[in-house]
């Protein structure tokens, strides 16, 4: 039998914390800022934490579960 890759995707865009919460990016920070303002760009800029609701479902593709 051979091993369960992980999700190439959910690889690249989530890190698990030692205390085992997945942090993430916050989307609309890549491109079309001259609009946004700078208050809302710095908000973007730091990482925040997957809901609990979605919590699973990244798990899985992360073969954590």
């Amino acid at each position: 039998m051979p091993k369960m890759k992980t999700k190439s995707g959910a690889k690249k865009r989530f890190v698990v914390t030692g205390s085992g919460k997945i942090k993430r990016k916050h989307a609309y920070k890549s491109h079309i800022l001259t609009k946004k303002t700078k208050k809302r760009k710095l908000a973007l800029t730091h990482s925040a934490l997957v809901h609990k609701a979605d919590e699973r479902s990244v798990k899985e593709q992360l073969r954590l579960v």
